[in-house]
């Protein structure tokens, strides 16, 4: 989930995890010049392997969702808002991996884990914006979904070109206006904790942890910020499914129940992929209190789940199967 489920996480550790004790020493801010992202792991002989990992999870991402893309951009039978949504969801996949992945594997292949105070924000807003429009785009694809089995007479008509444009730039501002939320809250630090990053990029939690201070405007934000981009998309899913599922139960004959369910299906699954890895993240950092055990979660939702949704999208759906085999085959 990104941005929204890294500070919804940092929300329910806060009262325990930001305020410095008297013995820990701390550092001005103002002579932070960069920090150092700890990484998966420090043992030199398991680099080689995270590397070849990391680069083959990439390799494969990529060009998975860029075929998605091509794939729909390439048949007119595939212009319809579902399909739009996806290969945004796809580009913005891309975009996420990227974020994380490549300072990743420069850092294994150059030794160094060092990256500059303006680089870590710079990371932190991009895997905000790409990780919460993620999470408004799968709100957005529910709702097309709710449309089109609750509302099938008005589907056309209401989802036109022209609205499905609106709400992928209103996805965008929504998640510029959530990185500088988040800004907005970073730039209230004084002291840190440290300079050591756990994890392997920047992400918000790990930038939140290392504050001192714990003042009241900014806890308000900080919850404030975790409700409107984490609770209110999932809350919006969650209704979306409910009116589908009580629809599609009102159907007579199996073979449209059968059709109904299949086209929801794959959604669902991609819900349950990003939103169930977002919440592994919480349960092991709840249960062994360190950003440290979290580790393989995160790797899921950041570079896994990307990795699966062209592969969940291709193998499930049977037009992007039919347009996938025509681009093979040189009829399209």
């Amino acid at each position: 989930m990104g941005g929204s489920s890294d500070l919804f996480i940092m929300t329910l550790q806060r009262s325990s995890s930001t305020q410095c004790s008297s013995h820990v020493a701390t550092l001005n801010l103002t002579h932070v010049t960069e920090f150092h992202l700890l990484g998966l792991s420090e043992d030199p002989a398991f680099q080689p392997i995270l590397f070849g990992l990391f680069l083959s999870m990439y390799l494969i991402t990529v060009p998975g969702n860029l075929l998605i893309i091509l794939a729909i951009t390439s048949d007119p039978h595939l212009h319809t808002p579902m399909y739009f949504f996806l290969s945004i969801l796809s580009l913005d996949d891309n975009c996420f991996t990227s974020t994380t992945v490549l300072k990743l594997l420069a850092d294994i292949q150059t030794h160094s884990r060092a990256i500059s105070y303006s680089g870590c924000l710079t990371q932190m807003c991009l895997v905000i914006i790409f990780g919460c429009m993620d999470d408004i785009l799968l709100t957005v694809m529910a709702y097309d979904r709710y449309m089109a089995t609750c509302h099938p007479l008005y589907y056309s008509v209401l989802m036109n070109p022209r609205f499905c444009i609106f709400l992928v730039l209103a996805s965008f501002c929504v998640s510029l206006l959530d990185s500088q939320l988040h800004n907005l809250i970073v730039f209230q630090f004084t002291y840190i904790k440290q300079v050591e990053i756990l994890g392997f990029c920047c992400k918000p939690a790990q930038i939140l942890h290392l504050d001192c201070s714990d003042t009241f405007a900014k806890s308000l934000l900080t919850y404030l910020v975790a409700a409107l981009f984490g609770f209110l998309p999932i809350s919006g899913i969650l209704l979306s499914y409910c009116k589908i599922i009580s629809s599609i139960l009102q159907i007579t004959s199996s073979g449209g129940k059968s059709k109904a369910f299949s086209t929801c299906g794959t959604h669902l699954l991609v819900v349950c992929l990003f939103y169930g890895t977002a919440v592994g993240v919480y349960l092991e950092s709840v249960v062994f209190h360190s950003f440290k055990e979290g580790k393989v979660a995160s790797v899921m939702y950041t570079v896994v789940a990307p990795m699966l949704n062209p592969f969940i999208y291709s193998l499930r759906n049977k037009d992007i199967k039919a347009t996938i085999r025509k681009l093979y085959s040189g009829r399209l």
